[in-house]
């Protein structure tokens, strides 16, 4: 199978590591050899209530016997779409009240850049240095790294940057700006979050301008930070809020979600301001509202912040320089990059998943489904604190 993956299935690398998956449950994935892998990534943030959880495998089931795909995004009225569109609304504050359904966080992005230049009528977009919000055209052209970035140009005109937690940046903010558009927390840059009312200010300066602020929450969002979405946390709210990978426990999904009236703006002059074919899929928005009721309706999002305090608690080593992020999204910093690796790799072979950054080459992905028990943690720290020890037998000068 491994033979055939690599020659018919396009690949993102050169060494992907080609666990030939069997099934996967709970907090663990097993593979065609009998391997067993706990999980400390769950799929990169998505698998927000673990792998093949019962009430999302029944909603996907109930409703794929009911109806499928029937019609392009937005001409008929299927009760998953609007329930899912309706609870968010209800948990959000009421300025972000209409959600538009897509298929992945990339393609919101997307599409709140579009409605960002519709509502102001201006072209520029602001980004982070060091940001990442997915690989498509418009998020790569925000993607604040130019390694990857050049193979592909030219790309959007009217882009520019700022730099994270930098209060003189943001005089960069005119009146030509359409958008800001940040993520809550830096991911690929290793979890960077904002500091001394960072986003506050941000959100300030846009008001003084006129310009929008969206909040790229595909990472943070969905209970990973100890609340519903990650801006929660500092006090503010977004003008248009970006969300996508744990929002169907596993299932591929993105949504933006801004004002009734702002919103509205892409319905009408010009008709079909953002088009999708499957976007609000049924059987995918049942996995959504499947998920947000199992979060809403129980402790796992306060508890992200007790298991994020057990992790610091256990991981405590001299080659951890320090643990960034918030509640269970956590980066590991360690010395250098062959560490890194070495982690990852070597904790695959020893029935542990862990997984690099984007641009933060000597961070590690501590990222598990909120489900995670805490004996799981104990038992995958564990692992780590043991690979920490032998890299340091291993290189005793």
């Amino acid at each position: 199978m491994t033979e055939d993956f690599l020659k018919y299935q396009a690949q993102t690398g050169p060494t992907p590591l080609s666990v030939e998956v069997s099934h996967a449950n709970g907090s663990y994935i097993y593979d065609t050899k009998g391997n067993t892998y706990l999980d400390f990534v769950a799929g990169v943030s998505a698998n927000t209530l673990g792998h093949s959880n019962p009430t999302i495998v029944k909603a996907v089931q109930e409703q794929a016997a009911s109806y499928m795909h029937v019609m392009v995004y937005g001409e008929y009225v299927q009760k998953p779409a609007v329930d899912v569109s309706k609870l968010l609304a209800e948990q959000l504050p009421d300025s972000l009240s209409t959600t538009y359904l897509v298929n992945s966080g990339t393609e919101a992005i997307e599409g709140a850049m579009k409605l960002a230049k519709r509502a102001t009528g201006r072209g520029e977009i602001i980004g982070a240095k060091h940001a990442y919000h997915g690989n498509t055209q418009g998020s790569m052209s925000l993607m604040g790294f130019e390694e990857r970035k050049q193979a592909y140009r030219p790309l959007l005109p009217g882009i520019k940057f700022i730099t994270f937690n930098s209060e003189a940046d943001l005089q960069k903010i005119t009146h030509k700006t359409a958008a800001v558009l940040l993520e809550t927390i830096q991911g690929g840059a290793g979890f960077i979050e904002p500091k001394n009312d960072y986003l506050k200010k941000v959100k300030q300066r846009c008001e003084d301008v006129g310009a929008l602020l969206i909040l790229d929450e595909i990472q943070p969002g969905f209970g990973r930070t100890g609340k519903l979405f990650g801006f929660m946390n500092y006090g503010i709210i977004p003008d248009i809020l970006v969300m996508g990978k744990g929002m169907a426990g596993g299932m591929p999904i993105g949504a933006f979600t801004a004002s009734y009236d702002m919103m509205a703006l892409l319905k009408d002059a010009p008709k079909m301001g953002h088009i999708t074919t499957f976007g609000g899929h049924p059987v995918i928005a049942a996995a959504a509202l499947a998920t947000l009721k199992e979060l809403t309706n129980s402790t796992l999002i306060p508890q992200t912040l007790e298991k994020e305090k057990l992790f610091r608690t256990l991981l405590v080593h001299p080659l951890i320089k320090e643990i960034r992020g918030k509640g269970l999204m956590l980066a590991v910093i360690v010395e250098n990059e062959e560490l890194t690796n070495f982690l990852v790799l070597e904790g695959m072979k020893r029935g542990l998943i862990l997984f690099w950054l984007l641009f933060e080459s000597k961070a590690i992905r501590i990222t598990p489904p909120l489900t995670i028990s805490n004996e799981e943690i104990e038992e995958g720290c564990t692992t780590i604190l043991g690979l920490l020890n032998e890299w340091n037998s291993q290189n005793v000068n």
